[in-house]
């Protein structure tokens, strides 16, 4: 027979004997009348459990979640209240148990469940006998993984695996990092955009698209997280170096912030992926069947910026004034205005401006270890006057400037910058646009970049143009007659796009160059002499610039705080790094980077007053540390 019990909301959520420690339910909650239903059966015998407890409220709202943890990331879970080795309540708003369990992603461990968990939470015969480890699960995934010969097929696996298992997921990602971090992000990512629509399967995220105008508040309620501290947003209009890959964009922002959790150690309950889709002026799409965004052209003008005005109120409105929003792949004319707008009333940081720039401004920094000098005594010339060139050259301008006390507007002048018309020069002021006209400097024009090499005689050339093979024989063979050891950076994404390719930058300067790329390139062999080429990956800065001011509680982002970022990575590359010729440190002690970079970035928001968790922690780095996400299983009861 059934049973209705009626309790009040102190004597149930409020007891722990009820809720558990480790409940979320024990902190403060939304008023909302509430009842509590007791589900039992006639078959109910002594021994046995009287089925499930169910919880409501009247108001058909999941309970607020208010985190007890330090740090950069909220206890959503409550794990974190709990010891390493102490059991933990595996909530879903009730507690999850039998098929709901192992469907569940957050708690699901496959065959990690021990005996006692399969008997408390009702999974006998839901699952084969055996019971394996964490550790033997991995090796099994990446036994797997590694039978894949296409890299997209490697990639949704592991989006696969991300869906059924979170921390299996982490756990593999993060073991394996120089492996997998090219299939979960660029250059596989960039394949996995265009193909979008034919491997999607379930959503990852948020699509908000021109139909949800005015019910953006809604919408973000939708998510089933409430304690979001990072959001990635992208409006797919320039994907990598793809171009317009519209609503398909989406695997942009999934990237990145599983990136967030497994480099900079941010919960994923805490992350957001978001596409606003205003269309594509992509032909191809508009006519691609398997197409899952708007069937039109780009919204643009007054209708595009007031459903990005809604959204960036409703995002502070619905998380605060310190959830992060990272802006990602818009097109140039979008990124800036967005940066400039909101930089100034929400935290808000663009990768592909300031990202970018403070993760090639830290290799510039370990360089000058093989090359010699200071900053200020080197030449830039830069391939791409859009996001990410003038985010770089405005960034070691201001690193100059600290440098050597002189004013920015003086440190520029040792900044050129080639776009499609040519040299940036003073005589086209007026047709520039105006995030190009601070590098406008006095020179004849120059129309081809091999010119420009030979008039400007730069020891450093920067590619972010976003087409490959533009560094050809002639303009590499260039940079090695004027410089012993030329600095030569192709940065572009994906590896189709990049300037140059590691093989021919070591050849046309025969073994002498410093070269990095955006997306890695396989080892070199020239002259009997194995080559390891570096690779400028944004993936070195933003996790740990991320974690530095969440677990700060900053509310602005400062370029003070790109700058420290860019000193800290730059610390971390060791002699044995240089010995090899690289200008940055290996990925598989990314945690460890990262913790340093937070640390850098908080102590610099600290200092500026930019910081609101008080008091500051006396030992950030190690405070940076105990704030990260462990992809462990942990033990339920």
């Amino acid at each position: 027979m059934d049973t209705m019990i009626s309790l009040n909301r102190s004597c149930f959520l409020g007891n722990p004997g009820v809720c558990g420690n480790g409940s979320p339910f024990s902190q403060k909650r939304r008023s909302a009348p509430l009842r509590v239903v007791a589900v039992g059966t006639n078959a109910a015998r002594k021994g046995e459990r009287n089925g499930s407890i169910v919880i409501e409220t009247a108001a058909k709202e999941v309970v607020e979640l208010k985190s007890t943890v330090h740090g950069g990331d909220r206890d959503v879970y409550g794990e974190d209240t709990a010891s390493e080795d102490q059991p933990v309540t595996p909530w879903c708003v009730s507690v999850a148990s039998g098929y709901n369990l192992i469907r569940d992603p957050h708690h699901n461990k496959g065959l990690a469940f021990s005996e006692k968990e399969r008997d408390a939470h009702y999974l006998r015969g839901l699952l084969p006998p055996v019971v394996i480890s964490q550790e033997l699960q991995v090796k099994k995934m990446i036994n797997a993984i590694r039978q894949y010969q296409v890299p997209l097929q490697k990639y949704i696996a592991m989006m696969d695996l991300q869906e059924r298992n979170q921390k299996l997921f982490y756990k593999l990602l993060i073991e394996n990092v120089e492996e997998l971090l090219p299939v979960v992000y660029t250059p596989t990512v960039g394949e996995a955009c265009q193909k979008y629509g034919s491997i999607f399967q379930r959503p990852q995220g948020l699509f908000i698209s021109l139909k949800e105008k005015g019910k953006i508040l809604e919408v973000l309620r939708n998510w089933p997280e409430k304690n979001i501290q990072v959001i990635v947003v992208t409006d797919g209009e320039r994907i990598l170096g793809l171009g317009d890959l519209g609503c398909h964009g989406m695997g942009i922002p999934v990237g990145k912030l599983s990136l967030y959790t497994a480099l900079g150690g941010v919960r994923p309950s805490a992350c957001l992926p978001v596409t606003i889709d205003v269309g594509t002026n992509n032909d191809n799409l508009l006519d691609d069947e398997f197409y899952i965004g708007l069937r039109q052209k780009r919204a643009t003008g007054q209708e595009y910026a007031e459903l990005l005005q809604e959204f960036m109120t409703a995002v502070k409105q619905n998380y605060g004034e310190k959830v992060l929003v990272q802006f990602e792949d818009f097109a140039n004319h979008n990124a800036f205005d967005l940066l400039s707008k909101y930089g100034a009333t929400h935290l808000v940081f663009n990768d592909d401006i300031q990202g970018t720039a403070s993760v090639v401004l830290a290799g510039l920094l370990s360089s000058l270890k093989l090359v010699g000098g200071s900053l200020a005594d080197h030449t830039f010339l830069f391939l791409g006057a859009g996001e990410a060139g003038t985010g770089i050259a405005e960034l070691i301008a201001l690193e100059i400037s600290k440098q050597t006390n002189a004013p920015v507007e003086e440190t520029r002048k040792k900044v050129w910058l080639v776009d499609s018309k040519g040299l940036i020069v003073s005589s086209r002021l007026e047709s520039l646009q105006h995030f190009k006209k601070p590098w406008a400097h006095e020179h004849e024009p120059v129309t081809t970049l091999v010119d420009a090499v030979n008039a400007i005689k730069p020891t450093v050339l920067i590619g972010t143009s976003g087409v490959g093979r533009t560094f050809t024989k002639e303009v590499v063979e260039a940079m090695a007659t004027y410089n012993e050891k030329p600095i030569i950076l192709a940065l572009s994404n994906p590896t189709s796009q990049s300037e140059c390719t590691a093989e021919e930058a070591y050849t046309w300067t025969q073994g002498r160059a410093i070269y990095c790329s955006g997306s890695p390139f396989p080892p070199v062999e020239y002259e009997g002499k194995v080559y390891t080429p570096g690779q400028s990956n944004n993936a070195y800065i933003f996790p740990g610039f991320g974690l530095g001011l969440l677990m700060s509680g900053t509310i602005r982002v400062h370029d003070d705080m790109l700058l420290a970022a860019s000193e800290a990575l730059a610390s971390q590359v060791s002699q044995e790094d240089f010995d090899k010729g690289l200008i940055y440190p290996p990925f598989t002690n990314i945690r460890e980077i990262s913790a340093h970079i937070a640390a850098k970035v908080a102590a610099k928001s600290y200092e500026l007053g930019l910081a609101t968790r008080l008091p500051q922690p006396k030992d950030l780095f190690h405070y940076a540390e105990s704030c990260m996400y462990s992809p462990n299983y942990r033990s339920f009861k």
